[in-house]
């Protein structure tokens, strides 16, 4: 172009242009003129474009693109183009030329752009020519053409949910086509990026599902029981694919279809021993579905069958519920615990703690001649727990709970108690002598629950010819009685046996026959008496049941009843409410101080009437369990003086030895503390509580073979046991305390055992241990040992005496070497004179020879030291008669010292005279007991005994 430009300047200098001649007014014409004849046409350019630009991208694509052409071209100027301009206020958009001679383009953003703000524009655009020269202003522009910029949009927002959380409540066991919407928004602005194409669930493993729109269905039937809210977090997708920047929760609630039955009540109660009547269900109420009741029945039934017998009862002795029950005395337990005196029931199967006695149809027990009376009286009482259930294949035979019959010869039944066929049999037949007519002999009972394998007590009082049963504390009546001839006298001899019968005749060998199927429990028989209904009642009372809060602020319209064991509570009414709040106050209460920890099972049954109808809604029932936990295990401490010595006058007194005159029971449990505040790992330290509780007997044993009644035995006055309503066994074996009573009870009647020994001379020592217990053995407590001596004393001639350094006639005191860590213990009694002069002499003898030593030894020391030690070693002596003094090899010792290590001594050294041999411990003990009651004397002697001191260490032994 160059070239081109250079032809036109002749041309243009020919004619004038540029020349200053002429004037100025001339030179414009000229060039206007000149103007005229060269830029005669106007740039041309499209009439209309449409772009595209990338929000955030200042490049516009235009279709078609910006070129503008003129038909002066090649002119210099005139044929160029110099120029776009944009008509429109504040457009963000810039033309520049790329090239004037081709007259390219290019339309460019002067900031970003942003499609959400505005997403097209349009505007007029012009092109400029250069005119007719460089100076020339007189450009000409061409016709106007429409710019169209569409904005393309870029994804750049993530999807947002409206709400941050949805809830949404459906009713259980439908199918819903949707449950709730969710809606997301993108704020992008193209289709593409601003609609959102899916949701999703996140929540996995949860019964929903949703679709493209946001509709949340279930997929399965939901329950309410199974669960009553689910949390499920759904996110939202943009055309783009981009997730939402958060998740949004939706919440939904399962309503449960309206079912009639309890509502708010708790499957798992716990109950602490100890903590009285508590609510069972403090918060339960009834829903009914809008249902008009005219009446309800509630009945709530605590299981405890399998607990105990029966329930949680007194674990305590047989005798010892009978004293406590206030039943007369007299019982005759024929199903006692093994021991010594009652081993009949060694052998038996024991089915727990509580000695319940399993028979499982192949042994019985023989009960020893003369514990039972061999003729009855016609007043008597039989008791007994059983547990009894059909047997297939010995329904027709006979089950022997109790047996009395001819032990040889014959096979006769006194009196029998056994179950055939589900029935409850008592047999008996009265002798000749006694009674000589048809009588009374067979009576039976048909009850349901002595097949049903429950617990049940049973007594039986007999007031010939009239016998009655109490089962549970209920009365019946025998619904057959038979009657029998007398049975004939005879010189037989008759055994008594449980859980079989004794076959002595008919048979080619004695055997026990017709064996008993089930468990029993407390067989007792007590000849001469009946018991009472309110006796009968304490037996058998469960200290566990059912129990209601407050009964006065029940409400009128409120009718209940208990049964006799207060497991059943059966209440009416015909308002909800009052019958909601009813069984709010509905309580458990255990009674017993350690009661039996385990589950107790409970039900709550309930009919409903509606108007007009007989029963119209159906309540399920409510199963629940009382957690009974276990109680704090009671440790049983028995403190007191394990050893003592008496004279022998007081062995020989009317009153005796008391034995234990400072015995103290005591209870603690371990309770594990630990500061609630500060976090430590250290362990928890036990804490022991004292408690107290009741104890049930207490054994005192004698050890080293039996008392002998010819010169000893153990006494108690009976008035000590009565007025603490205890009872007790005495024989040569020891002491028995028995009965439910507190443990200051207890103390007060240990403390008043007395041992009486008529020839005390022959006794060296007597030792007994004492043991207590509480719920028949359940809890026990440490042995305790008691060991009690004869103090002997040595009679002196009126010419022997002892001076002030004499130790407690007629004992030595020990000596002592720390060097060597031996001792010599004390001396046992003088047995003579002579043994005491060559005690003496030997003193004396290494009295000189230790003075010769110190002396040597001080020799070079001052003199007014050795003046003082020489004071301090002189020792006066009384002559006139013959005195025991103190063992000069003793080391100086502080009196409370040696005091200790003399009660601390319990071995002897050989004396050096062979006649006389060395004591035995128990006088070495009886010379600690003599110190221990002569203090007095004791303390003087061992003041002055600490006036002397010597040097031992160069003596050898």
């Amino acid at each position: 172009m160059l070239p081109g430009r250079l032809c036109w300047v002749p041309l243009l200098l020919a004619l004038g242009v540029g020349s200053g001649s002429g004037g100025g007014g001339a030179d414009s014409r000229r060039r206007r003129l000149l103007a005229a004849k060269v830029n005669k046409h106007k740039p041309w350019i499209e009439t209309s474009y449409h772009g595209v630009i990338t929000e955030n991208n200042d490049t516009v694509i235009l279709d078609p693109p910006l070129v503008a052409l003129d038909k002066d071209a090649p002119v210099p100027f005139a044929g160029e183009i110099c120029a776009f301009k944009i008509h429109g206020q504040e457009l963000p958009f810039e033309a520049v030329v790329l090239n004037k001679t081709s007259g390219e383009g290019r339309l460019r953003a002067k900031s970003p752009i942003d499609c959400e703000l505005q997403k097209e524009y349009t505007f007029i655009i012009q092109a400029y020519d250069c005119g007719a020269g460089p100076r020339e202003t007189a450009w000409k522009k061409s016709h106007k053409a429409v710019v169209h910029i569409q904005v393309k949009d870029v994804n750049e927002f993530a999807p947002a949910f409206k709400e941050p959380a949805y809830k949404a409540v459906v009713t259980e066991g439908k199918i819903y086509d949707s449950i709730l919407q969710v809606e997301a928004v993108d704020e992008d602005c193209s289709p593409q990026y601003s609609q959102i194409c899916n949701y999703e669930i996140v929540t996995t493993d949860v019964p929903f599902a949703i679709d493209r729109n946001g509709n949340i269905r279930n997929t399965e039937k939901l329950s309410y029981d199974k669960q009553h809210q689910y949390e499920i977090l759904v996110t939202a997708y943009d055309c783009g694919q981009k997730p939402a920047a958060q998740d949004t929760l939706v919440q939904v609630d399962v309503k449960p279809v309206c079912k009639p039955g309890w509502q708010d009540w708790a499957k798992r109660i716990e109950y602490q021993p100890g903590s009285g009547s508590m609510a069972l269900f403090p918060s339960i109420h009834l829903e009914t579905c809008d249902g008009a009741v005219s009446s309800l029945q509630v009945t709530a039934e605590l299981q405890t069958n399998y607990i105990g017998k029966g329930c949680d009862r007194e674990t305590y002795s047989e005798k010892s519920l009978q004293k406590l029950c206030g039943a007369s005395s007299g019982i005759i337990d024929l199903l006692p615990s093994p021991s010594s005196a009652t081993n009949w029931t060694a052998g038996l199967l024991v089915d727990s703690s509580e000695m319940i006695f399993k028979f499982d149809g192949r042994q019985g027990a023989k009960i020893p001649d003369g514990i039972v009376p061999k003729n009855l009286t016609d007043q008597f009482t039989i008791t007994m727990w059983m547990r009894h259930g059909p047997s297939p294949g010995v329904r027709a035979e006979k089950e022997t709970i109790l047996c009395n019959s001819d032990k040889t010869e014959m096979n006769r039944h006194h009196y029998a108690l056994y179950v055939h066929n589900c029935r409850l049999v008592f047999l008996l037949r009265k002798d000749f002598d006694q009674a000589d007519t048809f009588r009374p002999a067979e009576f039976h009972w048909k009850l349901d629950q002595i097949c049903d394998k429950e617990w049940h007590y049973y007594v039986i009082n007999v007031e010939f010819p009239v016998v009655t049963l109490y089962m549970d504390g209920a009365t019946y009546e025998p619904y057959l009685v038979t009657n029998d001839w007398p049975i004939h006298p005879s010189h037989i001899a008759m055994q008594l046996t449980v859980g079989a019968c004794w076959q002595g005749g008919e048979v080619a060998k004695p055997r026990f026959a017709q064996f008993f199927h089930g468990s029993l429990a407390s067989l007792t028989i007590r000849p001469g008496k009946m018991e009472s209904q309110k006796v009968i009642s304490c037996l058998q009372a469960c200290k566990e049941g059912l129990d209601i809060n407050s009964l006065e602020s029940l409400g009128q319209g409120i009718k209940y009843h208990f049964n006799p064991s207060q497991s059943i509570l059966v209440m009416e009414g015909d308002d909800i409410g009052n019958i909601n709040r009813a069984l709010q106050k509905v309580s458990y209460i255990n009674s017993r101080q350690f009661p039996t920890a385990g589950v107790r099972r409970l039900r709550v049954s309930s009919k409903v009437q509606c108007f007009g109808e007989d029963v119209c809604i159906s309540i399920p029932d409510v199963d629940a369990y009382v957690m009974v936990l276990q109680a704090m295990e009671p440790q049983i401490t028995l403190r007191g003086t394990e050893r003592f010595w008496r004279p022998a006058s007081q062995f020989e007194s009317a009153r005796g030895v008391i034995l234990f005159p400072d015995i103290k029971i005591v209870s603690t449990f371990a309770k594990a503390e630990a500061p609630g505040d500060v976090k430590t790992t250290a362990p928890k330290s036990a804490v022991l509580d004292e408690m107290l509780h009741n104890l049930d007997f207490c054994d005192i044993l004698v050890l080293g073979g039996d008392l002998d009644p010819r010169q000893e035995c153990l006494e108690l006055n009976h008035s000590e046991l009565h007025q603490r309503h205890l009872d007790a066994t005495n024989s040569t074996a020891g002491y028995s305390i028995y009965g439910v009573g507190s443990m200051s009870r207890y103390e007060q009647v240990l403390r008043h055992i007395r041992y009486r020994n008529w020839h005390p001379t022959s006794l060296d020592a007597r030792r007994f241990r004492v043991k207590c217990s509480e719920l028949n053995g359940r809890y026990t407590s440490n042995e305790f040992n008691l060991e009690v001596s004869v103090l002997r004393e040595v009679r002196l001639s009126d010419k022997e005496h002892v001076n002030h350094l004499i130790v407690q006639p007629p004992f030595l005191q020990s000596v002592h070497h720390p060097e060597t860590r031996s001792s010599i213990q004390r001396s046992s009694v003088v047995p003579s004179i002579a043994t005491v002069v060559i005690i003496i002499s030997v003193c004396m003898l290494v009295f000189v020879v230790a003075m010769g030593v110190y002396r040597i030894r001080i020799a070079h020391q001052h003199f007014v030291q050795e003046t003082e030690a020489a004071k301090e070693a002189e020792m006066d002596w009384d002559d006139s008669a013959l005195t025991i003094t103190v063992n000069p090899m003793e080391k100086h010792e502080d009196p409370g010292r040696g005091e200790e290590e003399t009660e601390g001594e319990e071995e002897e050294e050989a004396e050096e005279d062979g006649s006389s041999s060395s004591s035995d411990s128990d006088d070495s003990e009886e010379e600690e007991e003599e110190e221990g009651m002569g203090r007095g004397r004791h303390g003087q002697s061992g003041a002055r005994q600490g006036q002397l001191e010597w040097d031992d260490s160069t003596l050898s032994y």
